[in-house]
Parts: C-alpha cells; sequence; structure tokens
C-alpha cells in the first residue's frame, strides 16, 4: 500500500513537470497532448468509479461526455452570437465563463445520470451494460438531428471559453486548470472510497444479499454512484470540449464510452489512480504508434489483450502489485 502511495505522488509529480518543462522547451503541442491525457484522466476515473467500485459496467458514459461538451458548446455559442438561450418564461442568456459553464455540465450530466441509472439499474449483467449502451446512441443519434447546433457537422467556438484571471488559450495556464481538477476529483473519489459510502459500495459489487440485510439498499448505493460518475464524467466533458473549441455528435458515440473502458482497464480497475495511468498510456500509443501505421488500434488491442489476460491489475497491478488499495 505505501509502495502505491509512492508511485502514486511520482506520478502526480510527472503530470506536473513534463508540461512546464514543454513550456521552457517551447513545445506547446506536448502541452496539449498531455492536457488531453488529463481530460480523459477525468473521464476515466468517473467510470471508474461505478465500474471499480460499485461493479457497473457501463458501455454508455459517452453520454455524460457528451453531454458536459454540448453544454459547454451551447452556452458559448449563444454568447458568441449574442442571442439569449431561452426567451419564455425566463429570459437565460449563454456565457462564456468557465466556472458557470463547469457547474452547469456537473449538475446536467449528474440528473441525467440519475434518470438514466434509476431505469438501467433495474437490470443487471449484459441488460444494464446493452441499456446504457442504447441511452448513449440516443443521445448519439438526437445530436445528429439538431441542426440549431450543428447537427451532423459538430459546432466550432471560436474562442476558448474565460476563467478570472487566466489566459486560458495560452496552453499551460489551461493545462494547470485541468490538472487542477484532475486533483480535485482524484481527491474527492479517494474520500469517497474510504467513506461508509464506499465500504458499502464496494460490498455491493460483491454480494448485494449481505448489504441488504444489514439495512443498506443497494439499488440506492449503485443510484448515487452512477450518478457521481456520470457528474465526473460530465465533466471531463466539458473540459475537452474547451480544449478542443469544438463539439460534434462524435462525442456520444460508442468508440468514445470503449476508449473510456481502456483506460480503467489499462490502469487498473478498482484503483483510484489506475485510470490517470491508463489515459497517459492511450495517449502515448496513439502519438507513437499512430506515426507509424494508421492500424494502430491492432497494437493496442494486442496490449489491451495481454493486460485482460495476464494483468488484471492494469499498469498500477504491475508496478505497485496485486492488492487493489484505494488511497
Amino acid at each position: 500500500m505505501q509502495r502505491e502511495k509512492t508511485i502514486n505522488i511520482l506520478f502526480l509529480i510527472v503530470l506536473a513537470a513534463f508540461p512546464l518543462w514543454a513550456w521552457s522547451v517551447d513545445e506547446p503541442f506536448l502541452i496539449t497532448l498531455t492536457t488531453r491525457a488529463v481530460i480523459f484522466a477525468i473521464a476515466g476515473i468517473g467510470l471508474n468509479f461505478a465500474l471499480g467500485f460499485g461493479g457497473l459496467v457501463s458501455l454508455g458514459h459517452a453520454a455524460f461526455f457528451g453531454i458536459g461538451g454540448y453544454v459547454m458548446g451551447i452556452l458559448a455559442f449563444h454568447t458568441q452570437t449574442y442571442s439569449p438561450l431561452m426567451e419564455w418564461p425566463l429570459v437565460i442568456s449563454g456565457t462564456n465563463l468557465m466556472p458557470l459553464i463547469w457547474g452547469a455540465a456537473i449538475v446536467i450530466s449528474a440528473l441525467v445520470a440519475l434518470v438514466m441509472g434509476a431505469l438501467s439499474l433495474r437490470t443487471t449483467g449484459v441488460y444494464f451494460i446493452m441499456i446504457t449502451l442504447a441511452f448513449a446512441q440516443m443521445f448519439y443519434y438526437f445530436a445528429i438531428s439538431w441542426p440549431a447546433y450543428g447537427g451532423e457537422d459538430g459546432l466550432s467556438i471560436y474562442v476558448r471559453n474565460r476563467f478570472p484571471g487566466l489566459n486560458t488559450m495560452d496552453p499551460i495556464q489551461f493545462y494547470v486548470i485541468c490538472f487542477t481538477w484532475l486533483l480535485c476529483v482524484l481527491f474527492l473519489v479517494q474520500r469517497a472510497s474510504r467513506a461508509p459510502f464506499g465500504m458499502f459500495l464496494s460490498a455491493v459489487r460483491q454480494d448485494p444479499a449481505r448489504v441488504q440485510a444489514v439495512g443498506q439498499a443497494p439499488y440506492r448505493l449503485s443510484l448515487v454512484a452512477f450518478t457521481i460518475s456520470g457528474a465526473i464524467t460530465g465533466l471531463a466533458g466539458a473540459l475537452f470540449a474547451d480544449l478542443n473549441r469544438f463539439v460534434s455528435p462524435a462525442m456520444f458515440s460508442w468508440q468514445v464510452s470503449g476508449e473510456i473502458m481502456i483506460f480503467v482497464i489499462l490502469g487498473g480497475v478498482g484503483r483510484v489512480f489506475g485510470p490517470v495511468a491508463g489515459a497517459v498510456l492511450f495517449i502515448m500509443l496513439e502519438h507513437f504508434l499512430g506515426g507509424l501505421s494508421n492500424f494502430w488500434h491492432i497494437y493496442l488491442g494486442a496490449i489491451l489483450l495481454g493486460v485482460v489476460l495476464f494483468a488484471r491489475g492494469g499498469l498500477f497491478g504491475i508496478i505497485a502489485g496485486r492488492e487493489i488499495a484505494h488511497d
């Protein structure tokens, strides 16, 4: 456990130091690449909260990722076009202020996750997997048929949204924002996993009947976990859309759900820092192997197969040992 703590700290130090080095040698592309990895890590942490701690295998987390992105896109779009978001019964304007956008993305993603979870958790196993996938695909096709916000072509935002006191168009300053959010999310998940709620949630994953026998409601615990998971993933979607200054229906696609799950599996299911390592490894493979071949996913598939067969604890399992430690 102490070994894993040390590795976690070293990993965060590297994530903080590498963009500073890239900034010192004037390599903004490397800063943007690391920012992308950090945002994907937040999305992976969101899924891992449901999958690793609650045993909820979801293939629909792209729904929350896309909702976060579209919340950002829609609010920023109405600001740049000087048009109200709503005129009746209240006049609601758009905004390009990041804290307000994050708040809206988190709340709306959480509400959607609450409704989606309330229905999906009435099923188990492969049925739960398929119904979450179906929800994400519903959002995907709805976004394609939504011409007011670009439809299939997506929606471009000309200028990155504002954060008080910072120049968000500067790659290193935007990275600081994303890295700070990563630390906050890691702290939240770590505390939740060690709290009584996290203990009960782990027990639900192992034996729901025993949890119910001691007076707890497995359905309610899983629903809360799924809602928190969706909120975190929605935040990642808003940050990702701001990074690219573009949103499209592709954010809702099943491929995105699959990639988020890959982050968790590569890093280590049930480990707080697992999705962070998985996202960084995924971005590295995409960058280096993508330069060698357009079919780099073949190599990714081989690595993923090796992890599933021979290293079920993921990258952190190989480095820190088999025992899962949530702190």
